[in-house]
């Protein structure tokens, strides 16, 4: 039987707006992690370039929104012996010694250890660990510790689990009374670039660096990095491709500064490296 023209005409408009609907849910940025303080990715892909040097930002690295790492020695505020200080993590959903794969792994410096963890002590270079407990020789007095897991080619995950900051004192001697750092406060580590780079892997290398308590965003905090005297601001969280490097010695400096461009306050808020890039 036929059905009437005004009900087909119905059942058209009702299918249509069915349609219209749908395509009209929000879409769910799958990349997102719950509790992260990274900033949207970068309007990303987008080049600066100042005196040769080229700044590209990447987000498409493998990702790892379940790892997990938590530092259960030495405790947070606690007093260990001088000497060799005693470190035990425990890393869940996250393969140390690893290969992370993805695009970069063969475009920049790429630890054949694998996955690891970087260590970091008063924002002094980083030491990369691949087993959950070692030992690491650390002065006598207070010190701040950051510890944050790594893809093998020495990109930082960054994500809220992922890390961990604490204070930790070392040898028999009084606690200041002013912390080596505030841990609630705004804080910027360095990470990469270090050391020195040859061949292949001089042709891009890798700007990373770790945020605490703060994100960037246009018109909010930034960090801005001075490379061999030329200015950038980077106002995503993400790690950059710096090309274009000369042969020798090269400076990297670092800064988290506010809206207005000025320094916030933090004992590693200004960090300057040298490193070395060979023909």
């Amino acid at each position: 039987m036929k059905r009437p023209f005004w009900l087909l005409c119905s059942t058209t408009i009702t299918l249509a707006l069915l349609a219209s609907c749908e395509t009209s849910k929000p879409t769910t940025d799958v990349s997102a992690t719950a509790g992260s303080t990274t900033a949207s990715p970068a309007s990303t892909g987008e080049s600066m370039e100042s005196n040769g040097i080229r700044l590209t930002p990447f987000n498409d690295s493998p990702k790892f929104p379940e790892a997990q790492m938590q530092l259960r020695a030495p405790l947070a505020g606690s007093s260990v012996p001088s000497g060799e200080v005693a470190f035990d993590y425990l890393i869940t959903n996250f393969q140390l010694t690893k290969m992370s794969g993805g695009p970069h792994m063969a475009q920049m410096a790429n630890s054949m250890k694998g996955q690891h963890i970087h260590n970091i002590v008063d924002n002094e270079p980083y030491t990369a660990h691949y087993e959950t407990k070692f030992k690491k020789a650390i002065p006598d007095g207070q010190h701040a510790i950051l510890s944050f897991l790594s893809r093998s080619y020495h990109e930082s995950l960054k994500h809220r689990g992922a890390y961990d900051l604490r204070i930790i004192n070392v040898g028999n001697g009084t606690p200041p009374a002013t912390p080596v750092i505030d841990v609630k406060a705004p804080n910027l580590f360095y990470s990469r670039p270090k050391d020195t780079y040859a061949g292949a892997d001089a042709k891009r290398i890798m700007l990373d660096f770790y945020l605490v308590n703060t994100t960037l965003e246009p018109g909010g905090n930034r960090v801005r990095a001075t490379i061999n005297g030329s200015e950038f601001m980077l106002d995503h969280w993400v790690p950059y491709q710096m090309e274009g490097l000369p042969a020798g010695e090269n400076t990297v400096k670092l800064e988290l500064v506010d809206s207005s461009g000025t320094l916030i306050p933090g004992p590693y808020n200004s960090v300057t490296r040298k490193f070395t890039v060979t023909p």
